[in-house]
């Protein structure tokens, strides 16, 4: 467009001829740029760095955005868009976090600079006298912006929530859309009044942003049970790929949403363990390279009830959350709650706030970061001062199981009488295997007095393979044997000791 508005301008000595000699000289300086992006600025910079002069590097870094700038300048081309390319090409290199820290300060200076100009150049007796036009140029201006960004992420082949949100996002005048209106009325393109109009326009769309940002979620998830599934989920699964394909009848199974590093640990210990599972994806390649070393991964987003039908959530035992969408994560909880009364719902979450909601929705368990990770910190901290292991074991159980049943306390009513926990929070069902050495091997339950003296009940016992149910106290314990205890968190702590060999 900046290459295209003196032509429309009818500007004295724009012809044929000189358009094609400004889209080539265009041509040449995007060329330029990957070239330089390539090969020429990485040794460039490679060799400031080696001086260890940080205000070196700052000004070098500076230096070649502003001699790019005017190149682009002096072709006749925008100042603005040389600049543009000149970022283009240090973030291509190694050294674009070290730049970026380096320029943070500059870029919330000019961002300040350029919001308080645009606020100078507002005439608010423009604004007061069309009102109804600007507020209703401005949604105008959202919704073909939202609609155009969303198909353009949808082309991409991204699921619809995913090119919603994305959409509203985008939905703001931008600031090369100010240069380009200042190219139009240095050349006689536009008037001042249609210059106020624009300023207005554009202070509206930037003043609704945050707003439909913060809503995007309800917005999306509202289309996405309008809009009919074969839509939903993604014109990707018609991509051809293989992905596509639909998970093998499972029953029983673990459902794994999301394949971060939460998910690829949770996959491997299945996969060690020889639990059936499947896990489902939104992120394409992740799933295409996955697919390949033979993980049972689909592409889908679980927020809609189609692809967990598909996964057979009506069949699974256990459904694990590992994603960091706080509106998916309910949504999914929901579905997969009304989907399979019984199944055991355990949500990863980053915010305290979403443990009330979750639980009302029917998850069994929610894992707050931040409560975890401080778990963590103060029983690394205890180790370091020589406490016992076995007292910081006591303490994290006695901790988990006072501050989970305060998060719990948030919801006021269970969805279902699937989790033991919910009813019984002081109880917790435990598994230990018996190792060579143990106290407690070769003798009987009764003569263990495992519930007499150490408060815990042997509910089954599983042993090569079997599982013997409700064992009496006759029973007695072998090697190997992998014994299903139920008693409180202290006391299930306090009986590990009984299972392995005595410490010299």
């Amino acid at each position: 467009m900046m290459i295209f508005s003196p032509f429309l301008a009818g500007a004295p000595g724009q012809d044929r001829g000189s358009l094609i000699l400004l889209l080539a000289k265009g041509v040449g300086l995007v060329v330029l740029v990957i070239l330089s992006a390539k090969w020429l600025v990485p040794r460039i910079l490679y060799q400031i760095t080696r001086t260890r002069s940080r205000e070196l590097f700052l000004l070098s870094t500076l230096a070649m955005c502003f001699a790019v700038a005017f190149l682009s300048y002096g072709l006749g081309l925008s100042l603005a868009l040389g600049a543009f390319m000149a970022g283009l090409i240090v973030s291509k290199t190694d050294f674009s976090f070290e730049t970026l820290g380096n320029i943070i300060p500059f870029r919330d200076v000019f961002a300040s600079l350029f919001f308080v100009s645009i606020g100078m150049l507002v005439d608010l007796e423009f604004f007061i006298e069309n009102p109804l036009r600007i507020v209703m140029m401005a949604l105008l201006v959202v919704a073909l912006k939202s609609v155009l960004a969303c198909a353009v992420i949808f082309t991409l082949r991204y699921p619809l929530r995913t090119s919603i949100l994305t959409g509203l996002a985008l939905c703001q005048i931008g600031e090369f859309s100010f240069i380009l209106f200042d190219k139009g009325q240095e050349l006689g393109l536009l008037s001042p009044n249609h210059l106020q109009l624009f300023l207005d326009v554009s202070v509206v769309t930037m003043a609704l942003t945050p707003f439909i940002i913060a809503l995007g979620p309800r917005i999306a998830g509202i289309f996405s049970r309008l809009i009919p599934a074969r839509v939903r989920t993604g014109w990707a699964a018609d991509s051809g790929s293989k992905d596509t394909k639909q998970p093998q009848k499972l029953e029983d199974h673990l459902i794994i949403v999301g394949f971060g590093l939460n998910g690829r640990n949770l996959a491997r210990a299945a996969r060690m363990a020889g639990i059936p599972y499947v896990i489902l994806e939104m992120n394409s390649q992740t799933v295409k390279k996955e697919r390949e070393k033979g993980e049972p991964i689909y592409y889908g987003d679980a927020s809609q009830e189609e692809i967990l039908k598909h996964a057979n959530v009506a069949e699974a035992r256990i459904i694990v959350l590992v994603i960091s969408d706080p509106e998916a994560c309910r949504r999914i909880t929901a579905i997969a709650r009304k989907e399979n009364p019984r199944i055991f719902i355990l949500v990863r979450t980053r915010f305290l706030a979403e443990m009330g909601r979750l639980y009302a929705l029917g998850a069994n368990e929610v894992i707050p970061e931040e409560f975890e990770t401080s778990i963590e910190i103060f029983s690394r901290v205890l180790s370091k001062y020589l406490i016992p292991r076995h007292e910081i074991e006591a303490l994290i159980a006695e901790t988990r199981a006072d501050g989970y049943q305060m998060f719990r306390s948030l919801s006021k009513e269970s969805t279902s009488f699937g989790d033991l926990k919910h009813y019984l929070p002081d109880v917790e069902v435990s598994t230990i295997r018996i190792s060579e050495g143990s106290p407690v091997r070769g003798r009987s339950i009764g003569q263990s007095e495992l519930r007499k003296k150490h408060g815990v009940t042997v509910l089954a016992i599983r042993r090569e393979g079997q599982l013997i149910s409700n064992p009496d106290a006759d029973t007695i314990l072998k090697e190997n044997d992998l014994l299903i205890l139920i008693g409180a968190p202290a006391k299930l702590t306090s009986a590990c000791t009984l299972f392995s060999p005595p410490e010299d």
